[in-house]
């Protein structure tokens, strides 16, 4: 006996909608290519459609298509079709007594990430990003470094917690002269250099004069030293740099920063000497954390100063963030001001950096997403030691 199947009845499969593309995360190039591929826009109109775009998402902060005025009803309606510039979720936010302000932004189902604004740091107030989700690194002495990555951020991604933090901040138009949001630094969660090509356009989108106009010499970003990239970096960025230095010897920095053992202090400095644009203008910022009994010794100030001689640099000293369930202290006070004073013998800008968020886990070295976030309870018990912001107020430092 044969059966034979009926499939008359039998809906046909659908495809699933294309996501949309997320503008914010394109440069105006970019931007010109999306608008006229999409069949949105006739390429001879792309180039003056997508600078229109650009302004009302970066200088005027719109989430709508339908508040673009400029823009025709029906171009409006069809960008819609295409594409979005929705802000991501924002989970929480959090204010510390200091003003210090933490947003957890939930880029996408399990996909979070912990953005700062630290008021009164650069000109007038900085936005501490992150690039990755996690981070691979380890370091031995640093909270995010023992959440594993889940994946690198987008373009649109970096760029959506600058948008957020302007939209808290109340700093649309972007050339308001009172702004509160005067630099970025690449120093939230991830090693940036690990995700460079999305980082640098991120930085062309913030920095872009149509928008939101932030100088690349007020942005910096700041890594663990992957050495083959630094050059890269220089070139597509013209972003300031800053290295997460930490010790001044291979054995030391291969426990604090396990990155060391592939790309040794050796390999580390002549990548640096080699950074483009580096000068007395443009110098190289080196973050050190101040452990207690572990690197701040006065002899370990005497081997930084000869580690870094010859290289136009200053040297930011962080005072160790606690986080519970570390073994790390932070160093005396009077440890930390004998280490400064060898370093500024030495003619080595070394500020000490004022401690900021620590109340709310929001300062160097503590952001975690919300699956591994200590609660507020947890916070209150960790230690009085001194902790660090995310820039200090040399406003000769475009950055820092």
């Amino acid at each position: 006996m044969s059966v034979t199947l009926d499939l008359s009845r039998v809906a046909p499969a659908v495809d699933a909608p294309k996501p949309l593309i997320n503008l914010s995360g394109l440069t105006r190039p970019q931007m010109v290519a999306a608008l006229t591929e999409s069949g949105v826009v006739e390429h001879g109109k792309a180039k003056m459609r997508a600078t229109q775009i650009f302004r009302w998402v970066h200088h005027r902060g719109i989430t709508d298509f339908a508040q673009m005025s400029d823009v025709a009803k029906e171009t409006r309606a069809r960008l819609a079709e295409h594409f979005t510039i929705a802000r991501p979720e924002v989970v929480e936010r959090q204010v510390s007594k200091d003003g210090t302000r933490k947003w957890l932004i939930r880029m996408a189902p399990g996909i979070e990430v912990e953005t700062v604004y630290i008021p009164s740091v650069g000109r007038v107030g900085a936005l501490c990003v992150s690039s990755q989700v996690g981070c691979t690194l380890n370091c031995s002495f640093c909270h995010t470094g023992t959440q594993a990555l889940v994946r690198n951020l987008t373009a649109a991604e970096i760029v959506a917690q600058v948008q957020i933090a302007k939209d808290d901040l109340g700093e649309w138009p972007s050339d308001k002269e009172d702004r509160l949001l005067s630099n970025i630094v690449f120093m939230g969660m991830g090693e940036p250099l690990y995700n460079l090509g999305q980082v640098a356009d991120a930085i062309e989108i913030i920095s872009d004069n149509e928008g939101i106009t932030i100088s690349r010499r007020r942005i910096t970003v700041s890594t663990s030293g992957v050495v083959p990239q630094l050059e890269a970096l220089g070139e597509k960025t013209q972003a300031m740099l800053a290295i997460s230095l930490h010790a001044t010897n291979d054995a030391l920095r291969d426990e604090l920063v396990p990155l060391n053992k592939k790309y040794p202090l050796d390999q580390l400095m002549a990548g640096i000497r080699a950074y483009p644009g580096l000068s007395n203008a443009r110098r190289v910022t080196f973050e050190y954390v101040m452990l207690k009994g572990v690197n701040d010794s006065p002899d370990e100030a005497r081997a930084l100063v000869k580690l870094i001689k010859g290289i136009p640099a200053k040297v930011n000293l962080i005072p160790f963030n606690p986080w519970p369930g570390t073994d790390y202290q932070c160093s005396d006070w009077a440890a930390i001001e004998a280490f400064a004073a060898i370093l500024n013998k030495a003619g080595y800008s070394s500020p000490i950096r004022t401690p900021r968020g620590r109340d709310i886990l929001a300062a160097c070295g503590q952001l975690k997403s919300e699956s591994e976030k200590v609660r507020a309870s947890a916070m209150r018990k960790l230690s009085m030691a001194a902790m660090a912001g995310v820039l200090d107020d040399d406003e000769d430092e475009a950055a820092a």
